[in-house]
């Protein structure tokens, strides 16, 4: 039986109990997808692979039967007017399979705007030499946990 915590203030009125469980977050991209979770208390958000897209499904399935995930969160690629970027089918192709194959494990977009450019700054901050940075499988991951830290923010839960 998966261990129980109380949360407080982010349960809501009617379900004070919480499952430990990770939110998962994604940077859906044509050839490599970034990914990043929370730990179970949903409080950190770290880098967690890269994979190739083409694997991205199974991957996801395999991982989410080792792991309790609450849910997955993967980014919404909008250019600077809004408008939907030319990825955005793909994106919406594999999050309609998703929820088709695992309903129970709910998927949602956030938006992922600016989070290559916050990345790339991220790693220029960190120190990284020119040849680490061009690493576009590191760059996905950290888009991925950007994402991820974004939506974390974006919860309305004041600790009072």
């Amino acid at each position: 039986m998966p261990a129980i915590l109380t949360l407080g203030c982010c349960s809501t009125p009617d379900k004070k109990e919480h499952l430990l469980a990770r939110i998962l977050s994604i940077d859906y991209g044509r050839k490599r997808t970034g990914l990043a979770v929370t730990d179970p208390l949903q409080l950190i958000a770290g880098g967690l692979v890269t994979v190739p897209t083409s694997e991205l499904f199974e991957w996801l399935k395999s991982y989410t039967q080792r792991e309790a995930v609450e849910r997955i969160v993967i980014g919404e690629p909008r250019q600077m007017n809004g408008e939907a970027s030319e990825n955005m089918g793909r994106v919406q192709q594999f999050v309609n399979r998703w929820r088709n194959a695992v309903p129970d494990i709910p998927i949602e977009l956030f938006d992922e705007r600016f989070t290559s450019v916050l990345a790339h700054q991220a790693m220029i901050d960190g120190g990284l030499k020119k040849k680490a940075r061009q690493n576009k499988a590191l760059v996905d991951e950290i888009s991925a946990t950007i994402i991820l830290e974004d939506y974390l923010r974006s919860r309305t839960c004041p600790f009072s």
